[in-house]
């Protein structure tokens, strides 16, 4: 791994895909504020460079992609402390509004907050030997990153209950069966795998990918009536880009397309 990023974070650029590694695999890649922030500032530099066009998150080591908020810094936490960590800043929000898309590689546990740090990712495979769960329960708080939020959304009301107020561990198959995963892949292919679908969505038409992301996740919070005439809207926009005229005409060519992102 090379770059300037601090060590609790590693970063490799393959091609135009970013990796970021959680880089605290002595306690499971847990999420302290240093670690939070530091993904904050790498996932904003890689919207920032044109040269980044999609992320691949993981966790470094073979037992962890996070296994969640580190505890001692949840007991010292106050309610205040915990009503001002909601902002643009925070870590989910940042991933999921990234402009590019981010790709998570679940390695190990993905429990707690590192669940919903996966979960406000774009898309998500794992390994094998992968497991998630929202255990927060078990110690007397509940999901709130986003968990009790994007987690019925993704795999409906009556399972997201189950999960969060059981705290079940769930096994990658059943992460697979409930939607919480695209995909399985074993232990040693995950990060090849993850790089190589972040590097299948970076083929197509960037702005693209930009708007059809920005239509689904608003309008998921719509009306059917407002989703479609924000989908209407995107479109619209879509249509004015020098990549849709390039895509067509590429496809009339019978050639593969050069996007610029225009």
């Amino acid at each position: 791994m090379s770059g300037s990023a601090p060590a609790i974070l590693l970063k490799e650029d393959r091609g135009s895909v970013r990796i970021l590694k959680l880089n605290r695999p002595e306690r499971r890649n847990a999420l302290d504020d240093a670690l939070r922030a530091a993904v904050v500032t790498e996932v904003r530099a890689a919207q920032a460079d044109p040269s980044v066009r999609a992320i691949v998150l993981t966790g470094e080591g073979p037992k962890a992609f996070s296994a969640g908020a580190d505890i001692n810094a949840l007991l010292l936490r106050t309610p205040r402390e915990t009503m001002d960590l909601f902002s643009d800043e925070r870590i989910d929000i940042v991933i999921e509004r990234c402009a590019k898309p981010v790709v998570a590689a679940i390695n190990g546990y993905a429990f707690g907050g590192g669940l919903e740090v996966a979960l406000s990712c774009a898309v998500r495979i794992a390994s094998e030997n992968a497991s998630v769960a929202f255990p927060e329960v078990n110690l007397g708080i509940f999901p709130a990153m986003g968990g009790t939020q994007r987690l019925p959304r993704i795999v409906g009301v009556g399972r997201a209950i189950e999960m969060i107020l059981t705290g079940r561990i769930l096994p990658a198959r059943e992460a697979l069966e409930f939607g919480i995963v695209s995909k399985v892949v074993p232990q040693d292919r995950l990060l090849g795998e993850a790089v190589a679908l972040a590097e299948s969505i970076v083929s197509k038409g960037p702005m693209a990918v930009r708007l059809a992301k920005d239509a689904i996740l608003t309008g998921y919070g719509m009306t059917i009536e407002e989703g479609l005439r924000y989908e209407n809207r995107l479109a619209a926009v879509a249509m004015g880009t020098k990549d849709k005229k390039e895509g067509l005409v590429a496809f009339l060519e019978k050639r593969s397309p050069v996007f610029t992102g225009e």
